[in-house]
C-alpha cells in the first residue's frame, strides 16, 4: 500500500484505493465503480444518491464535476452534466457534497472527475486544500494527458491524492510503458473508441487487450465506458480488475426524473447498483 505526506497535517496517508482493492485482490471479486455526475438531477439529491450506490453494494464512486466543455461524455452523461450546470452546480459545490458525504463515510474511494480550467480558475493549492477536507482520493483530469502530469503530480502525491491515467484500445506500447511509470491507484482503461454509452462493446477483444496491457502495469485495470448491464459488466471484467460505469446509472435516475418518481430515486438506483454487484460475484 502506497503512503504520502498530506501537506496540510504532515502525516502519512494510506490512500482508500489502495485499501479497498488490496482487499478485493485477496477477495478475488472485482471492483465496481459507479459515476455520479454530482448535482443531477438535484444538488439536495447528490448525497442520498452516494449513499445509495454505496448501499447497493459499490466499492469506490467516481464524482463527476459538470463542466460546460465535456469531453468523452455521452448524450445522457452530457444532457444531466447540462441540467447541473444550469442549477448551479460548480467544483466548489461538488466539494461541499463531497464533504457532506464524509461526514457519515470514511471508507469509500472517491475519484474525482475534472479538467483542469476549473481546477485553474479556483487555484491548484486551493483545490488542493478543498479536496484533502473532503477526503478526495484521487482525481481524472480528462484534458491533461501523462506527459503534462509532471509538474501537478507531486503536490497531488503530497496531498496524500493520486492522478489516474488513461489506456485506450489506440494506446501505443510506447506509452502504455510510460503510463506505467506513473500510474497510481488504478488505471481507467477506456473500452471503446467514442464516448460514454456507446455500441456494444466486444468482450473477447476488451479482455484480450486488457490482459496484453496488464503485463505492462503495476496498478490495477478497471474498464469504463459501454458497459449497460450486469451481464456485460461480468463479461468484460474477466481479465480486468473491475468495472466502471457512468452512463446506464445516469439512465436509471433520468426514468425516474422523467415519470417524475424521485420518492423512490435512492431506492432505485441502489436496486441498479446492487444488480452490477451481484453479476460481478457470480460464480466467484
Amino acid at each position: 500500500m502506497t503512503s504520502v505526506e498530506n501537506t496540510v497535517t504532515n502525516e502519512k496517508i494510506e490512500n482508500r484505493i489502495d485499501t479497498v482493492m488490496g482487499a478485493l485482490k485477496a477477495e478475488g471479486r472485482k471492483a465496481l465503480v459507479p459515476y455520479l455526475p454530482i448535482g443531477y438531477p438535484e444538488a439536495s439529491e447528490s448525497v442520498s444518491l452516494l449513499h445509495a450506490i454505496v448501499d447497493g453494494g459499490a466499492d469506490m464512486i467516481e464524482l463527476g464535476v459538470p463542466f460546460s466543455d465535456p469531453q468523452a461524455d455521452g448524450p445522457v452523461i452530457q444532457q444531466a452534466t447540462e441540467i447541473a450546470l444550469k442549477k448551479g452546480m460548480n467544483l466548489n459545490k461538488v466539494l461541499d457534497i463531497a464533504t457532506e458525504f464524509r461526514k457519515t463515510n470514511q471508507k469509500t474511494p472517491l475519484v474525482m472527475m475534472t479538467y483542469a480550467n476549473p481546477i485553474e480558475a479556483m487555484g491548484w493549492d486551493k483545490y488542493l486544500d478543498r479536496a484533502i477536507n473532503a477526503g478526495i482520493d484521487a482525481v481524472l483530469l480528462v484534458d491533461v494527458p501523462p506527459e503534462e502530469t509532471f509538474e501537478i503530480k507531486q503536490p497531488f502525491n503530497k496531498a496524500g491524492i493520486y492522478l489516474i491515467n488513461f489506456v485506450a484500445p489506440t494506446t501505443k506500447p510506447a506509452r502504455v510503458s510510460l503510463i506505467a511509470e506513473q500510474a497510481q491507484g488504478f488505471v481507467y482503461y477506456v473500452a471503446l473508441k467514442g464516448v460514454t454509452g456507446a455500441a456494444t462493446l466486444n468482450h473477447d477483444a476488451v479482455n484480450g487487450h486488457v490482459k496484453e496491457v496488464k503485463e505492462t502495469l503495476k496498478t490495477p485495470m478497471l474498464v469504463g465506458f459501454g458497459i449497460n448491464d450486469g451481464a456485460s459488466a461480468k463479461a468484460v471484467s474477466q481479465e480486468a480488475d473491475g468495472v466502471i460505469v457512468g452512463s446506464a446509472l445516469v439512465k436509471v435516475i433520468s426514468n425516474a426524473v422523467e415519470s417524475n418518481d424521485f420518492s423512490t430515486l435512492s431506492e432505485k438506483v441502489k436496486t441498479f447498483v446492487n444488480s452490477l454487484r451481484v453479476a460481478l460475484d457470480g460464480d466467484n
